[in-house]
């Protein structure tokens, strides 16, 4: 199986010094402008399975690729952001002001950190595993999610350290192929 993995565009600009997690920003302009070039992309890869984590910035991606390909897209919470808890919403300055270096627990103490109350990175890991072996059984799937899931993915096909998984977050808008 070939699995190209897409972190969706851009949020807006108000978002994009802010810790969004599971929140449900739109896209910036200019990530509104990347989903044309992305879906004729994607779309040229003639996937078999097109699954998303069920956000509006994730859908942005698979409906009009669905659409191009006259499929349909599932959603897959599991392909969720990390849940930040409280800290969703604020920037990431009012975050360290606020907390100081305890947000290095979510690479420090994957196993007990929860960054707001939210999801512990071990817990993040442990679910994007439930996701990867609920793909579907074919040749191609487009997968439109996150930075923290994909990352966890990228670590697990590397048999990398979970300690790791920060280090491996791509770019919005970016395209990762793992092969099984």
């Amino acid at each position: 199986m070939i699995l190209h993995l897409v972190r969706h565009p851009p949020v807006s600009k108000v978002w994009q010094k802010r810790c969004y997690g599971q929140s449900d920003p739109g896209l910036s302009r200019d990530g509104q402008k990347m989903i044309a070039p992305m879906v004729s992309q994607l779309a040229a890869l003639k996937p078999d399975a097109i699954i998303h984590s069920d956000l509006q910035r994730t859908l942005a991606i698979a409906e009009p690729l669905a659409r191009s390909l006259g499929v349909t897209s599932t959603a897959d919470p599991h392909w969720r952001e990390r849940d930040f808890g409280a800290w969703e919403g604020h920037t990431w300055n009012a975050i360290y002001r606020a907390t100081g270096n305890a947000m290095d627990g979510m690479v420090n103490d994957p196993d007990h950190y929860r960054p707001g109350g939210g999801e512990t990175t071990q817990a993040l890991a442990t679910r994007v595993q439930v996701a990867m072996q609920n793909l579907p059984d074919v040749d191609c799937v487009v997968v439109v999610s996150h930075g923290g899931p994909i990352a966890c993915a990228i670590s697990m096909q590397m048999g990398a350290s979970i300690y790791r998984i920060a280090s491996l977050i791509p770019s919005t808008g970016s395209v990762t192929v793992l092969r099984f």
